[in-house]
């Protein structure tokens, strides 16, 4: 059974505070999958959450590392790019299962191109523009599984 919210921004500090939001309510194992095209704002979302986590370091998108790590929050926050990830088998290679099955919580990029390997109890986040709304406007969309699929 999944829920379905959606939320409208309209204003980048609006993303980030509904990033912030998320990132506030993470917890211990949580994974989040994040869809959405060049520019949708993605990048001011995850700013949000680790804010919400109470990250205090520069956050950036890890396009050509795959993964950054950051610790100095009250959970460990893993946030994933794998927009260049060639084949799904490079993930085994970063250690990805240490990072959605341990302690902290996940955040990836690009999901849908490793959909095979997301856990059940993702929750997936689709960001969408809608110029007719305007050129900040951003509709976020959260699905979640139901809470008995976690480990």
């Amino acid at each position: 059974m999944k829920s379905k919210e959606i939320m409208e921004s309209f204003s980048e500090e609006e993303t980030f505070q509904f990033g912030m939001r998320i990132g506030e309510s993470a917890k211990e194992k949580d994974v989040f999958a994040l869809l959405g095209d060049l520019g949708v704002g993605k990048t001011v979302f995850i700013k949000g959450v680790a804010a919400g986590l109470g990250i205090k370091e520069p956050v950036n998108s890890p396009t050509f590392t795959i993964v950054q790590v950051y610790e100095g929050g009250r959970l460990p926050f893993y946030h994933f790019d794998v927009y260049r990830i060639g084949d799904v088998e490079e993930m085994d290679e970063i250690g990805y299962e240490d990072c959605f099955y341990g302690t902290g919580v996940s955040f990836v990029e690009w999901a849908n191109l490793i959909e095979e390997i997301m856990p059940e109890y993702t929750t997936w986040i689709t960001m969408e523009k809608d110029l007719k709304k305007g050129f900040d406007y951003r509709r976020i969309t959260i699905e979640k599984e139901r809470e008995s699929g976690r480990p």
